[in-house]
């Protein structure tokens, strides 16, 4: 399975598809430093560290069997103004145009799930039309990683296509659903710091909103999050590192904390007791990166590229999916029966 790999970060899916067994021929990243952290893993790729509309794609054809990458998000984000086209960021054009000019057998995009949300949907649809004009037949999803063994609520959107199939997703291997309890952070990071926390106090919020779980809601200062030691923690984010990084609760204050607002408590204010961010180090391993891979940049940019990409056991599970129903092999694997407790959106256009 040659792949090209657009809009690769530091290369969360391709670390997951190559164990699935894709080879990548080639990465493209405007990211100076994201590309230094994917060469450091990747040698055989040839990396593009430009504008995706300055490379041509027509040398590859007849060569790449499948085209993968995560457009930029901000144009479709809810975190964001959500200008889709108008938006000078969207690549999903040039993910379009990269089908057309290597016309391989399948390809897999993946997204936030906030491009099928009512202010972006009519663009979502624009793009399916695209997509299923290039030729594919298309199938797409809102996948929430904790159901894939990843310890973190992060839902993403895929889409899937194929010229001669309707791919199928994954079936679910964690939660209620299955036999397998959610995981949780301390699962792979287990319970000793790793590497150096961000120096951003968490304090108590002025005016705590309240949710129904101890780990959800503003009851403390920025966007950073208590993390549930029993079950995954909330999306890692692409601008962690300073008050929007999750936090340990090493003293169990949010479980108490969270009972005392609810029993009509004041809000407390200062520091929050033994709270600590977590690091680049260990928000790379909630995210299934291997252990001790390291991330060019500063800081700040080492965070980004960890929030932004794809969870590599994720890439892997989607990934060796559609291998083995590209290869005749899907009897091997369970695949996703459409629920109504699943965003499953087979297209009209492709059926």
């Amino acid at each position: 399975m040659n792949t090209i790999d657009l809009f690769s970060g530091p290369g969360g899916l391709s670390i997951g598809l190559k164990r699935a067994g894709y080879r990548i021929l080639v990465n493209v990243e405007l990211n100076r430093d994201a590309m230094d952290t994917y060469a450091s893993h990747d040698s055989d790729a040839t990396h593009y560290n430009v504008d995706v509309r300055e490379v041509s794609f027509e040398k590859f054809r007849g060569v790449a069997d499948i085209v993968v990458g995560g457009p930029p998000c901000q144009p479709f984000s809810i975190g964001g103004l959500r200008k889709a086209q108008a938006d000078k960021r969207d690549m999903i054009p040039e993910f379009i145009r990269c089908l057309k000019e290597s016309q391989p057998s399948a390809f897999i995009m993946e997204n936030v799930p906030g491009l099928i949300q009512k202010r972006t949907r009519p663009y979502f649809d624009w793009a399916l039309s695209q997509l299923s004009a290039c030729g594919f037949r298309l199938n797409w999803a809102v996948l929430n990683s904790a159901e894939y063994g990843i310890p973190q609520k992060r839902k993403r959107l895929f889409v899937l296509g194929s010229r001669n199939m309707q791919l199928r997703f994954p079936a679910a291997t964690h939660g209620p659903s299955t036999e397998n309890k959610y995981l949780s952070s301390f699962d792979v990071i287990g319970a000793d710091p790793i590497g150096e926390a961000p120096n951003c106090p968490v304090k108590f919020a002025r005016f705590p909103d309240l949710r129904p779980s101890p780990y959800a809601g503003h009851i403390y200062n920025g966007g950073g999050r208590p993390i549930d030691p029993n079950g995954p923690c909330h999306t890692i984010l692409a601008s962690a590192g300073g008050y929007k990084t999750h936090w340990f609760d090493t003293q169990n204050v949010a479980a108490e904390y969270h009972a005392h607002l609810k029993a009509g408590g004041k809000p407390r204010e200062g520091e929050v007791p033994g709270a600590r961010r977590m690091s680049v180090e260990e928000s790379a391993l909630v995210q299934t990166f291997p252990v001790g891979m390291r991330f060019a940049g500063c800081k700040s940019s080492q965070y980004t590229q960890v929030g932004d990409a794809v969870p590599p056991d994720l890439a892997f599970v989607v990934g060796r999916s559609v291998f083995f129903q590209l290869n005749g092999r899907a009897s091997m694997l369970p695949l996703l029966v459409p629920t109504l407790d699943h965003l499953n959106g087979q297209s009209e256009l492709a059926l």
